[in-house]
């Protein structure tokens, strides 16, 4: 009899799998060390990330980083620090920007910011308020009264005041209802395009109303507007074309002329200018169109007003009033956010859009000599004499004396996309310019040290 043999199977690795002996010494291998999702998530220098940005959130980095541990392109012992870094500053993809592109009020960057104070009264808003409740009483109260009452107090040639969500909606509104289905007449040169393609005629007949075009493109009387007034027509309406500018063989038609007219005469300001400002003399005021006789005036509250995206509405009481019960005006109602930062826009201290418009071009000048000085051995920068703009659709023409900091074209990419805030400046001959009228001062350091990592990155 043989003596019984026990056979064990053993198993050699494949010449693609990763060695584990060599020379008969073993190789350790970090991936062994790669912990689980769950070990991550539960490390307590995550909890303050979860309690930002969600615990779904943050579980998806903590996947993707541990992958990348997995994949030997990081140690275990750096996977929570990674996953911090990579995870946003705030929860939403809302991002702060500094605007250096020499347009005050920029559409796409947001328009007006907002001033501090009223960045403080969004942050009580956005808690629980007395948004429709009297503290005195009990009782139910008038909804975003403190933003009316500011409204009113600056307007007061404003019989009434009312806020919608933004200065189409008020245009809708008072289509909707003063016209209805009927005619609104309006100046063939009028018949502006606003962002993003919308057109107003479009507006107006989306609600119902028919647009009936008087005079022609660049000149129109009176006469036009009387003619073109039927039993069917509900308001005329005057809108100011604020994005663009026809000059020569031109004439309008004074709010006090279309005043004597027999139907009511609504008025879009567009840019939100409550009252005169010498700065910009072509440019329509609210307490000035309603001296005039204008029996409804909107305007946006996001432009030269310096506040949040809201639609202004002010005029006779009892137009305003058929506006505010009107059932189109629940869907268009103003937010608490937005009412709050109206309210303190309009009575708190200057916005940092009337800051930035009002600032002296030989400041500006010395704030970027200030920034090329602590650039002098970074790269090539230098001081430009700089024409900004107003934007958002306000004032076009007026040209606002500026500095700006000129540099490489090269570098704008990394300002825009690698830098913490993005920088976004303008491109003019072949120069990256970084206008300082609508950058903070506050900001001028950033400005430095973000050029400087701009400079040693294309250096590399």
């Amino acid at each position: 009899m043989w003596p019984s043999i026990l056979v064990r199977r053993v198993r050699f690795p494949s010449a693609s799998a990763t060695p584990l002996f060599s020379e008969g010494i073993a190789v350790h291998d970090p991936r062994r060390h790669t912990p689980s999702v769950d070990a991550v998530l539960s490390d307590q220098r995550l909890s303050a990330a979860v309690a930002r940005h969600g615990r779904a959130s943050v579980k998806a980095m903590v996947r993707e980083v541990v992958e990348l541990c997995r994949q030997g392109r990081i140690p275990s012992d750096e996977v929570v620090e990674t996953v911090l870094g990579r995870l946003p500053a705030i929860a939403g993809s809302m991002r702060r920007v500094i605007n250096a592109t020499g347009v005050v009020i920029h559409t796409n960057l947001g328009r007006a910011p907002l001033s501090s104070a009223a960045i403080e009264a969004v942050s009580v808003a956005a808690g629980v308020t007395p948004l429709e409740f009297d503290l005195a009483t009990g009782g139910r109260s008038k909804r975003g009264r403190g933003a009316l009452e500011a409204l009113a107090s600056a307007v007061p040639h404003a019989e009434a005041v009312h806020v919608v969500n933004n200065g189409a909606g008020a245009l809708a509104l008072v289509a909707s209802v003063l016209a209805g289905t009927g005619e609104i007449v309006i100046a063939r040169g009028e018949l502006v395009e606003i962002g993003d393609g919308f057109r107003i005629s479009e507006l107006l007949e989306s609600v119902g109303a028919r647009v009936v075009e008087v005079g022609a493109t660049n000149r129109v009387r009176l006469s036009d507007y009387a003619d073109g007034i039927t039993p069917d027509t509900g308001v005329v309406l005057k809108v100011h074309p604020s994005n663009f500018q026809i000059t020569g063989f031109t004439s309008s038609v004074a709010v006090a002329d279309l005043a004597l007219l027999s139907v009511p005469v609504v008025v879009d300001i567009g840019s939100g200018l409550l009252a005169p400002d010498q700065r910009f003399p072509d440019e329509p005021d609210a307490t000035t169109v309603l001296k005039a006789g204008a029996d409804v005036v909107t305007a946006s509250g996001d432009k030269l007003l310096g506040g949040p995206q809201a639609g202004l509405m002010m005029g006779r009481r009892d137009l305003i009033e058929r506006l505010r019960r009107h059932p189109l005006a629940r869907a268009l109602r103003a937010d608490k956010l937005t009412l709050a930062a109206l309210e303190v826009t309009l009575k708190g201290p200057p916005t940092p859009t009337a800051t930035a418009l009002a600032t002296n071009p030989r400041v500006l000048a010395e704030r970027a000599e200030w920034i090329v000085e602590h650039l002098a051995n970074v790269g090539d920068a230098f001081v430009v004499v700089s024409q900004a703009t107003v934007g958002g659709g306000a004032a076009p023409g007026v040209v606002l004396p500026s500095a700006a900091v000129s540099l490489p074209v090269n570098l704008v990419d990394f300002l825009r996309q690698e830098t913490e805030p993005p920088i976004v400046g303008r491109i003019e001959a072949d120069r990256l310019l970084l206008d300082l009228i609508a950058v903070d001062p506050a900001d001028d350091e950033v400005l430095v040290t973000a050029v400087s990592g701009a400079f040693s990155r294309a250096s590399e």
